[in-house]
């Protein structure tokens, strides 16, 4: 498609969970008439949360799904244009920044507000997909009040994973930390302490091979993999903590991002260093990765992106 026919626009928000929609709540109302482009899955990582209970504003809790729909149509009472379609490709060279949907369609953009955030990794078992939010979960500071006074596992090796051990041991009568080698990648100190941790069980050179139950989990099938011998922990919760792959790979060449692909921000600001086009949420975030964090720091996204294009006269 020419130029000539490209959609032009003040503000363009790619991504749309609590980040993405609240950037487009504070955008529509500061009259930078924002377009959103939901991507492939609308409400982000909310949609797979059953109970969401830490988000202030919702004393008795609200289902995610449901979370997102109030979010979404909050930003369209202001007059947010929603598109259910993903971005596929841009061009970040010029002052206008040149996007382009799946279907072909060109859009200029003077700003660009990133929410595209971030995936949970997960082991691909049938079993986890089928259980997800019925005992599986990828977030133990979400979900771990769940399981309070009950038997857990979690599967990791890392920072996260040592982290989320130490987490749910307070919570939890007991927690089995699974380990597919004979040594954990986590950080010395973030190794003490899951060993000094009582109610933390490490079980080594031990992989998943399938978490039981049928409308929640009842327990999971671990296997050595050195001795081979096969074991049942009556686990009812089941976490994952392998890592999350920021969904970045549309930015790549033109944004800065680190080692693991998450982009990089200005400290305290939402700049990444292409001017007009900031970033927020968890495609940004690999410490909080909150939805009350995602949704402020897209609240800061429109406030920076606001700005920038009043500086340039265009609003």
């Amino acid at each position: 498609m020419s130029d000539s026919s490209a959609e032009r626009i003040k503000c363009l928000i790619i991504g749309s969970g609590p980040a993405g929609y609240t950037a487009a709540i504070y955008a529509a109302r500061a009259n930078m008439a924002p377009v959103l482009y939901t991507g492939k899955e609308p409400g982000g990582q909310l949609t797979i949360t059953n109970d969401v209970e830490n988000y202030p504003g919702y004393p008795d809790g609200i289902m995610g799904p449901q979370m997102m729909e109030d979010f979404k149509n909050q930003a369209l009472r202001f007059g947010t244009d929603i598109r259910y379609e993903m971005i596929e490709k841009v061009d970040f060279t010029g002052p206008v920044h040149k996007i382009w949907s799946e279907t072909g369609h060109e859009i200029h953009a003077d700003a660009v507000i990133i929410s595209t955030g971030a995936s949970a990794r997960w082991l691909g078992l049938e079993s986890e997909q089928r259980l997800m939010s019925k005992g599986v979960s990828a977030c133990a500071v979400c979900d771990g009040f769940f399981f309070r006074g009950q038997e857990v596992a979690i599967v990791g090796a890392g920072d996260t994973a040592a982290e989320e051990a130490t987490y749910l041991a307070k919570l939890c009568k007991k927690v089995h930390l699974l380990v597919r080698r004979d040594e954990m990648r986590a950080s010395k100190i973030m190794q003490e302490r899951v060993f000094k941790t009582p109610n933390l069980e490490v079980h080594w050179n031990t992989v998943t091979e399938e978490i039981l139950g049928t409308d929640e989990v009842e327990g999971v099938r671990i296997a050595n993999t050195v001795t081979g011998e096969k074991e049942i922990l009556n686990v009812t919760g089941f976490f994952v903590a392998i890592g999350h792959k920021p969904n970045t790979d549309l930015f790549e060449g033109w944004i800065t991002m680190d080692d693991n692909k998450y982009i990089k921000t200005v400290s305290g600001r939402t700049f990444t260093n292409i001017e007009g086009v900031f970033a927020s949420g968890d495609a940004q975030d690999h410490i909080y990765r909150q939805a009350v964090t995602a949704a402020g720091s897209g609240c800061m996204a429109a406030l920076d992106a606001e700005r920038y294009l009043s500086e340039k006269g265009i609003i």
